[in-house]
């Protein structure tokens, strides 16, 4: 399962619950909802987000990251700091986006027993590359939600993969519509299950209308 911080249904949270491997993120808002297991909490280790985190005693107490084995770094360094000069350019108000904090999270995980991961920078670029079928608009980059998604179908070939908690809103950054498209698109080919709000109410006996 893998578990963005969008609205969690009773359906996803049992299967949380009986997941395998659980992926979260950042600051696993969705917790609260479906407390389950915790393997993986992915973050987004540059700008304000990855300092932000770091900063928050409340962060590291956290008991879906304290329970979490590994750490992921969802952005790579060098590609982030190759990115720095261009966004300074285009984008002045992003000045500290590209700040690399991926340092602070090693060391978190090597202090906690926990297994630091970089996601490289193919899995962004094989994501930019799918995106492109689905004409965004000009974006500075793929959500961390479509780069863990690209992740585990690479790195989980042969287990099935389900979502919840995805809405596909958010930061201007990213291109929200195309990476919903790009999951449906997911979801049609039989590569993920989406657990959505509209399958939880479909489950409790619920008719939606429209």
């Amino acid at each position: 399962m893998i578990v963005g911080n969008g609205p969690i249904g009773a359906l996803a949270a049992a299967r949380i619950a009986g997941a395998a491997y659980v992926i979260r993120f950042n600051d696993c808002r969705s917790f609260p909802a479906a407390r389950g297991r915790t393997d993986v909490v992915a973050v987004c280790n540059t700008g304000r987000p990855g300092l932000a985190m770091l900063s928050r005693p409340s962060w590291r107490r956290h008991p879906a990251i304290r329970e979490a084995s590994e750490i992921w770094s969802v952005r790579d360094p060098q590609k982030f700091a190759e990115m720095r000069g261009p966004l300074s350019a285009s984008h002045p108000d992003l000045h500290d986006f590209c700040d690399d904090h991926t340092a602070g999270f090693a060391a978190f995980a090597a202090g906690t027993g926990k297994v630091h991961r970089i996601l490289a920078r193919s899995i962004h670029e094989h994501v930019d590359a799918q995106l492109a079928a689905f004409d965004p608009p000009p974006y500075i980059v793929p959500s961390s939600g479509a780069v863990v998604i690209a992740a585990a179908l690479q790195w989980f070939p042969d287990h099935a993969v389900a979502l919840a908690g995805f809405t596909h809103q958010g930061s201007d950054c990213h291109p929200f519509p195309a990476e919903r498209r790009f999951v449906d698109a997911l979801v049609a080919a039989g590569r993920l299950h989406r657990v959505s709000p509209a399958e939880d109410l479909s489950s409790a006996g619920i008719e939606l209308a429209g």
